[in-house]
């Protein structure tokens, strides 16, 4: 009687891999992850659908106009300390300012990289590029490198592309919720002031001195404004206890 030899398990399509990378990152769309955490997920995700040895994310500093690496799962001390890249120089630069995918056979030959030292140290070779856009807006660069020449394909690329742009919607909720969250710490903070101010005025200041006590007790006791203000309220609410 012949053993039946059991089938092996069919490697993952391209296509499936997109698919799931794709849902991971549509999951922290809605999640209430913080940012560095959907960071972190994203380059894990894409290193492992492009089976990359480094990815790295980058972000665009709109003030200095320069891309900033936010994370990588690489351990590499060198690589992780790269300068930030100016708009328009090296390679992310470049489509930051065009929004265009590049694809770099080899980053330790090409002139236009700008860390070909760091590449030859941490044995780098070939590089896709590809532009992190939401509504039309490039907000940074997603890297994909292999240790060994490679040809990216066009369904790499498009893979890649198709990441980087659900990643940038997860990264502006991510960012919408940290302004939302400051705006309303703000107006708290300022319902506490206001109060802590009209405590004060009954006691015989007028409003600007009041402001000015809080502030100079939060300098020099080091502490926030509300908490001066929580302060003052409390010990208000105890002397009208007694």
């Amino acid at each position: 009687m012949t053993r039946k030899v059991p089938a092996r398990a069919p490697k993952s399509s391209a296509y499936e891999k997109q698919i799931e990378a794709l849902s991971k990152i549509s999951q922290t769309i809605a999640s209430n992850l913080y940012l560095e955490d959907i960071l972190r997920l994203i380059v894990m995700v894409t290193a492992e659908v492009m089976d990359s040895k480094i990815c790295s994310l980058m972000l665009l500093d709109e003030q200095k106009g320069e891309l900033v690496v936010r994370a990588t799962q690489s351990v590499s001390e060198a690589y992780n300390k790269k300068p930030n890249i100016r708009m328009g120089e090296g390679i992310a630069g470049i489509v930051a300012k065009e929004g265009k995918p590049i694809t770099v056979p080899d980053v330790r030959e090409d002139k236009r990289y700008l860390n070909r030292d760091v590449a030859k140290s941490e044995k780098l070779c070939s590089l896709l590029s590809v532009p992190m856009s939401v509504k039309g807006k490039v907000i940074g660069v997603l890297n994909a490198y292999t240790s060994s020449p490679h040809k990216f394909t066009r369904t790499e690329t498009n893979i890649l592309t198709a990441v980087a742009n659900q990643a940038a919607v997860a990264i502006e909720n991510a960012q919408i919720m940290v302004k939302s969250r400051i705006i309303q710490e703000e107006l708290e903070t300022r319902k506490f002031v206001e109060r802590a101010k009209g405590i004060l005025m009954r006691k015989g200041l007028g409003e600007e001195d009041a402001f000015r006590r809080i502030q100079k007790q939060a300098m020099s006791m080091r502490k926030t404004m509300r908490q001066i203000a929580e302060a003052i309220i409390l010990s208000d609410d105890l002397e009208k206890g007694k």
